[in-house]
């Protein structure tokens, strides 16, 4: 006799609010307008409007598919060389410090994730201090691993501004052990970032009250260049005794749904850091086992063969160049779009309210978030005229 179960059950579970942004592409997606634009998701476009393969990606996926003997298991460091290759790009003056070590992971997501699960296994009561606004996946990996959001305000959206005394507010504030999440450049969403005494404030207050920093970056070489880019990091490495750091190669290699990215832990010592390192990999081993090859192998390939690398790094330059050319031309429309063009990477956030956003859905088909976030690049040239006439003419 069947009777009814009165413990929950998977069809008790209430209804999951989707994802903002992930909404906002689904919502472009059903639009059937020809002129239709959307600046919501965070892909480079080029000045016709395509998201293409990066020439130097292509050549190294020719020269993977000629010389690959295996699809073997590469083991839970996934690509051995391909994080001493990143490292090198992303750490300058520390790659091979014996005290830093790294591993691939399925993209930015996949390291922040490791991150956060490896504070939480050595400190689970510590908080993790966000500047709002911050991409919006960040609170759902901190917040799902356990660990409590200490938010603070980052960025005056009226003002166009930093709101550093906040930030410097919020570190001051914090305890011996909390976490500080940083960009390392680009900032997501605002465009603003630190400058280098911003960073140098930044890093004095986080060894005077031994904090944990985690450095996100994921636009290494879209702002002023490689080097420039990871200026603040590298300035953090200089001081910390222990730093995160969370790389992706999705925008600066144009790998997006091949998912590549790397985790450096950095202790105090190397024996310290092979310890980290252990349980990362456990952590690791239980949600991924291994991270998936052909991406990462592309983009070592890239960094090996010095033709490609050289190729790569014009095409880095040529997207760093349309960026801050469609930057420009955008400040240019309206005294109240200047700041544009002193901000850096993909993304800013235009001074809207919700109901002028969809105003623009609505009567020019442009899809942006709510906030006023929009991808700077995601229009292709001959859109650009048309995007800032709509945004001057709602803003009145």
């Amino acid at each position: 006799m069947l009777t009814t179960s009165t413990h929950p059950r998977l069809c008790d579970l209430g209804e999951m609010k989707s994802d903002s942004l992930l909404a906002l592409i689904a919502l472009a997606n059903a639009d059937t307008r020809e002129h239709k634009i959307d600046v919501g998701v965070g892909v480079y476009k080029d000045g016709s409007g395509a998201t293409p393969i990066l020439r130097s990606i292509k050549a190294a996926e020719r020269l993977l598919l000629d010389r690959q003997q295996t699809k073997s298991y590469l083991g839970g460091r996934g690509d051995n060389v391909f994080p001493r290759l990143i490292g090198e790009v992303l750490l300058g003056p520390h790659a091979g410090d014996e005290r830093i070590d790294g591993l691939q992971t399925p993209g930015g997501c996949g390291a922040l994730s490791l991150a956060f699960k490896l504070i939480f296994a050595a400190n689970p009561k510590a908080r993790v201090l966000v500047g709002m606004p911050t991409w919006p996946n960040h609170q759902p990996i901190v917040g799902g691993v356990g660990l409590a959001i200490e938010a603070y305000d980052y960025y005056d959206r009226d003002a166009r501004t930093i709101r550093f005394d906040a930030m410097l507010a919020a570190l001051a504030a914090a305890s011996p052990g909390d976490v500080v999440l940083l960009h390392g450049c680009c900032h997501n969403p605002t465009g603003a970032d630190l400058d280098a005494a911003q960073w140098a404030e930044v890093t004095r207050l986080i060894v005077e009250r031994r904090l944990l920093p985690v450095v996100d970056i994921a636009y290494q070489g879209l702002g002023d260049g490689l080097d420039e880019d990871a200026a603040g990091l590298r300035g953090i490495l200089d001081a910390c005794d222990e730093v995160l750091v969370a790389q992706s190669c999705d925008k600066n290699f144009g790998v997006y749904r091949d998912r590549v990215g790397s985790l450096f832990v950095k202790t105090g010592s190397a024996e310290a850091t092979a310890r980290a390192m252990a349980h990362v990999l456990q952590i690791a081993r239980e949600m991924w086992s291994m991270p998936p090859d052909h991406g990462a192998a592309a983009v070592r390939i890239v960094l090996e063969e010095p033709e490609l690398r050289a190729d790569w790094l014009a095409e880095l330059g040529e997207m760093r160049g349309r960026i801050q050319a469609v930057r420009a031309q955008i400040a240019a429309a309206h005294p109240a779009l200047a700041y544009i063009a002193d901000q850096k990477g993909m993304f800013s956030m235009l001074p809207l309210t919700r109901d002028q956003v969809r105003r623009l859905r609505d009567d020019h088909a442009i899809y942006m978030a709510d906030s006023g976030r929009f991808n700077v690049l995601g229009l292709a040239d001959e859109a650009v005229d048309r995007f800032t006439a709509a945004i001057v003419g709602v803003l009145g």
